[in-house]
């Protein structure tokens, strides 16, 4: 089936120009296409899916059914994920042994190796797509990213400065706390240079400064790594990956990212009012310094516990909110929520694919959404020059 959808534009009850001139001139037209193949069962369903979700974006839908159709769609990819990897096990049978006979070899694989996987591919590419909706809203930028604010490298030199000093081989869980560590400093940092009433344009310059501190450091350490094995793991791990994780790690994880979440739950309207402008805003009862405090605090603790838990793992903060925006109708407020369950459901497909591709080495998650995201942001690039000529 191939199809084309033109959604209408409203955001914040504003004529369909004034709205587009906010992320561009110009609604993108969406083309989709599904072709008929034949696959494994779960493929399959996963298939079927896609082509209801294209019908459901095609007529237009509500919030609320698109909402559903990502969450049915990040259901489809976890059950996925749970099924597939070096090992073949039967999901069903996985499942009650590890009731039944928790001691079994596919219990065993099930909870100790793909649930967390599975767990961690979920809340940390919700994390980064919600991020990257409210880091665009805030800015009113399809370009920005959740690593603008510095949390992410912050975050990076944290997790490497443990392992480069070998404190992970004795206490491994100090690799993510470390991380979540220098995410709040580098936020720290940030919230010095800029101080407490600076606009927009200074604290992004104080995130690239220290986004440039933080990356001039990692560099430093990997120079001076005592060996090439050591060099190794610390590259490694700033690719991005996560596989090898525990349950541990989840649940080291959730209490920043859950803060985080919290945090950005009530700055919907506040985002859409602020398309019109701050001065508009303020008049509306929206206070912009509050809100962009508020939401780099945010972004702040719910990054860097997912960097620190799986390294850097770019472009989905980025490509996610921008493919969906347009099915919101450009509205910030209904994008946080479908952007997070988009991060969820591409996080999880490129972990599936790098499973799935035959390669000699572990093939990283990171790389696979940086080959996917560089040339979206090439194309991105391009449009905005495109709509700056026009």
């Amino acid at each position: 089936m191939q199809a084309e959808f033109l959604p209408q534009c409203h955001a914040v009850s504003l004529p369909l120009s004034m709205s587009n001139s906010i992320y561009g001139n110009r609604v993108p037209l969406l083309r989709i296409e599904v072709g008929d193949h034949h696959g494994s069962l779960l493929f399959d369903a996963c298939r079927r899916l896609l082509c209801k979700l294209a019908c459901a974006v095609m007529s237009a839908v509500s919030p609320a059914r698109l909402h559903g159709a990502l969450a049915l769609l990040v259901l489809v990819l976890a059950l996925i994920s749970l099924s597939i990897g070096a090992e073949s096990i039967e999901l069903s049978a996985a499942v009650r042994n590890v009731f039944v006979q928790p001691d079994a070899v596919d219990a065993i694989i099930l909870r100790e190796l793909r649930l967390p996987r599975m767990l961690i591919g979920i809340i940390a590419g919700a994390t980064l797509g919600v991020c990257g909706a409210a880091m665009q809203g805030l800015l009113r930028n399809p370009l920005a990213s959740p690593g603008l604010v510095g949390s992410a490298s912050g975050a990076a030199l944290g997790a490497v400065s443990v392992l480069y000093f070998g404190i992970a081989t004795q206490y491994p869980q100090m690799v993510p706390l470390a991380g979540m560590a220098g995410s709040l400093i580098a936020t720290a940092i940030v919230y010095l240079l800029s101080g407490k009433d600076a606009n927009v344009t200074t604290l992004i310059l104080a995130g690239v400064a220290v986004n440039a501190m933080a990356t001039a450091a990692m560099s430093l350490l990997l120079n001076f790594a005592p060996s090439p094995f050591a060099m190794r793991e610390l590259v490694l791990w700033t690719l991005g990956d996560i596989s090898d994780r525990s349950l541990l790690d989840v649940k080291l994880m959730l209490p920043c990212t859950l803060l985080g979440w919290l945090l950005l739950a009530g700055c919907g309207r506040q985002l859409d009012a602020l398309t019109l402008g701050e001065r508009t805003a303020q008049s509306m009862g929206v206070r912009p310094g509050v809100l962009r405090w508020r939401i780099f605090l945010a972004v702040s603790l719910a990054v860097g516990a997912a960097v620190a838990t799986t390294g850097m793992i770019g472009f989905i903060g980025l490509v996610v909110p921008h493919l969906i925006r347009p099915l919101v109708g450009h509205q910030p407020r209904k994008l946080l929520l479908a952007s997070a369950l988009g991060g969820a459901s591409l996080l999880l497909a490129a972990d599936i694919g790098v499973r799935l591709i035959p390669t000699q080495s572990i093939l990283k998650v990171g790389v696979l959404t940086s080959l996917v995201g560089a040339p979206f942001f090439l194309y991105l690039i391009l449009q905005s020059r495109r709509h700056a000529f026009r």
